[in-house]
């Protein structure tokens, strides 16, 4: 498969890219380094994206910003930023990317843990989070020419749980997580959300 992957230059995006390369032809996208760029949050910079790559079998976001917080010191610009990057940023991959990918094909993003299993300064983070969840639910209904589309939900990660010095339990190495993008992409579900550590 050619599989285009946003946000394949961080923590989690480089594990599936390494995890894929061993049996698809891999695309990377990155905000300012990878084969192509994009901006999540800019709409005309993901169809920019999609012209300069072509028609792919598979898109696979790794990607998005959210703020982390307390909800009384969570600014506009907090939710905006999560809003517009994290949730609509993805969104507007598959909206923009529909007739891109190929017959057959399959959009997976990522949610996370905090949908289901919030913790404090997460508000921002879980409402984005459960918002992409609802969203593949029902986008799956609707998607043409046998397109699939799921959403992975990592849990925390053990390589940026060491780079911010915090321990939240349980969390799963990179390596781990990206089992669980390899198969959405080789399953056959569509409108389901992945616990990476059910995979």
């Amino acid at each position: 498969m050619n599989v285009l992957v946003v946000g394949g230059t961080g923590t989690i995006g480089s594990a599936v890219v390494e995890n894929l390369e061993r049996d698809h032809d891999v695309i990377v996208a990155g905000h300012s380094s990878g084969t192509v760029q994009v901006d999540l949050a800019d709409s005309s910079s993901i169809e920019q994206l999609y012209a300069s790559v072509g028609a792919v079998d598979a898109v696979v976001s790794c990607a998005g910003d959210a703020a982390f917080g307390e909800l009384e010191e969570l600014t506009d610009e907090d939710f905006d930023l999560s809003l517009s990057n994290k949730l609509m940023g993805q969104v507007n991959l598959v909206r923009h990317g529909v007739d891109v990918l190929n017959d057959n094909g399959v959009f997976t993003l990522t949610s996370g843990v905090l949908s289901q299993e919030p913790v404090q300064g997460s508000a921002a983070i879980s409402l984005v989070n459960a918002g992409l969840e609802g969203f593949v639910r029902a986008a799956a209904i609707e998607l043409p020419r046998n397109l699939r589309i799921n959403v992975v939900s990592p849990p925390w990660v053990d390589e940026t749980l060491e780079e911010m010095g915090a321990d939240f339990s349980p969390s799963l190495p990179a390596a781990t997580v990206a089992e669980a993008y390899r198969a959405s992409l080789e399953g056959s579900q569509t409108g389901a959300t992945i616990d990476a550590r059910d995979v």
